[in-house]
């Protein structure tokens, strides 16, 4: 029987049963067998700076405060060391109004956009790229240990992703401890949640690593390098401008990590090789995802 995971590590870790980010949809399946499975809720969040309009994402609903705030600052919206006056969201209106003392006016960088390979509602690159420049990141070491154990715990954590599917995961990592796990419809959310809280607990980057359950692209990239964070990692693959990216910035790269396996294509002088691959256990083949009800 398989260990039961801790999760008292985790200073936020996702809450597969909160039935307002899960909806039961009855159908059928392959057989014509009537069937009744949850499936991942979606709702529009608008994002406000001040009193101008910024976008609307589609998220699962949870920690809007924390999606707004890491939105604006991975867009370069809200500068380091800001001073935030208020944060306000409002369930009905489904909106989230970031107040600052500084006067903000981002209607030109609003209309020259690009939305990124992301889901929902992807990312509006504008400036973003020039937002890289200058971005030094911390040579902190990794040791490979720290992957491995991350990896397991994470796998291992009950999650929406296990619960409905449909939903990809961002967790904020410190050594082989996950702290802060965060799920929505679309990897950008994710991370910008991760990011957003980051900001409002006002919690360093130069130690931590990034997981993602999703793809390692150019946006996964950017967000992480402008977060000062200098480690990404993920149990999925690569994109080519990803890694390109990567490689410029100094940021270490790892993808495709499942079992004792993984591949590092940028960064690879922050790795310590401090476990044995063949003391580690190949990852079991899960079951399936959880649906009935």
């Amino acid at each position: 029987m398989a260990q039961e995971l801790d999760l008292s590590e985790y200073l936020i870790a996702p809450d597969p049963g909160a039935t307002r980010l899960t909806r039961a949809v009855q159908g059928v399946d392959h057989t014509g067998v009537a069937t009744t499975i949850r499936v991942v809720e979606e709702r529009p969040l608008t994002i406000f700076l001040n009193a101008q309009e910024i976008v609307t994402a589609m998220t699962i609903g949870d920690y809007p405060a924390y999606l707004a705030l890491g939105f604006l600052r991975n867009q370069g919206m809200l500068r380091m060391g800001e001073d935030i006056s208020g944060v306000d969201y409002d369930e009905e209106l489904e909106t989230v109004v970031v107040r600052t003392a500084r006067a903000t006016d981002y209607e030109d960088k609003m209309r020259r956009k690009t939305r990124t390979s992301g889901c929902a509602v992807g990312t509006v690159f504008g400036d973003m790229m020039e937002g890289l420049e200058g971005v030094t990141l911390a040579q902190t070491p990794v040791r490979t240990s720290w992957l491995y154990a991350l990896s397991a715990k994470i796998n291992r954590t009950p999650s929406l992703y296990l619960e409905a599917g449909a939903i990809h995961g961002t967790i904020l990592c410190v050594g082989d401890k996950p702290l802060v796990y965060m799920e929505d419809v679309g990897r950008h959310n994710a991370v910008d949640k991760i990011a957003g809280w980051m900001l409002s607990e006002g919690v360093t980057a130069e130690d931590k690593i990034l997981y993602t359950t999703g793809r390692l692209t150019s946006e996964m990239v950017i967000k992480t390098a402008m977060m000062g964070i200098p480690v990404l990692a993920s149990r999925s693959g690569f994109t080519a401008w990803g890694v390109e990216i990567a490689q410029q910035v100094g940021l270490t790269l790892i993808g495709r990590m499942k079992g004792k396996r993984f591949v590092c294509l940028a960064g690879e002088d922050r790795l310590i090789r401090d476990a044995d691959p063949d003391t580690v256990a190949e990852e079991p083949r899960k079951s399936g995802r959880k649906g009935a009800v």
